[in-house]
């Protein structure tokens, strides 16, 4: 058990009928763009969808910490204060009144504006190359919790491997958005 971040296939995005199905909070989502006089947003149908799925499990004391310091207020929820991600910008999140995983309300962020922001932190903690990009089911967590991070960090220290859990945030919020972007597929908690 825990709290997990997934892609949304293209079938479970339209669908308002399954267990786990987004099609009301797709609904909403393409309702709102309209308002905005946007197109809707249409998840990349796929045959062989790439899988993003990674754990929260690390504290998030000192994440927070990294982006009040470095982010306005705005920013810091922009960043992390949403229970989907979606390819499409957006200059300010989406809300709909639609119960989602541990929230009353959905909270919709676009991938451009978190990549932007999670980009800002990656640098300002110097975050390696060799972070996992793309690592499929829960290979960014494996990474940081299985000791691989902290192998390289003792022989390349650096702000990064000054506190891990707040690096594997940055890192998750980061490979998050670049997935959505990449794929062109939602990923919402889970």
């Amino acid at each position: 058990m825990g709290v997990y971040l997934v892609n949304v296939s293209a079938q479970e995005w339209s669908d308002a009928e399954e267990e786990g199905g987004k099609g009301e909070i797709a609904a909403g989502l393409d309702a709102e763009l309209r308002r905005r006089g946007l197109p809707p947003y249409e998840v990349a149908a796929r045959e062989e969808p790439a899988w993003f799925e990674e754990k929260l499990s690390p504290s998030m004391e000192g994440f927070v910490a990294l982006c009040r310091a470095h982010l306005t207020p705005a920013e810091q929820q922009t960043l992390s204060d949403w229970s989907v991600l979606v390819p499409v910008s957006l200059d300010e999140e989406i809300r709909l009144p639609i119960a989602s995983g541990y929230t009353d309300t959905t909270v919709i962020a676009g991938a451009p504006q978190v990549l932007a922001l999670a980009q800002r932190l990656a640098t300002i903690l110097g975050l390696p190359a060799e972070t996992p990009e793309d690592a499929g089911n829960l290979g960014l967590t494996f990474w940081f919790l299985e000791g691989e991070a902290e192998a390289l960090a003792a022989t390349r220290p650096g702000p990064w491997s000054e506190d891990l859990d707040t690096t594997f945030y940055v890192a998750l919020y980061l490979r998050a958005a670049q997935h959505s972007l990449r794929h062109g597929c939602p990923v919402a908690y889970s």
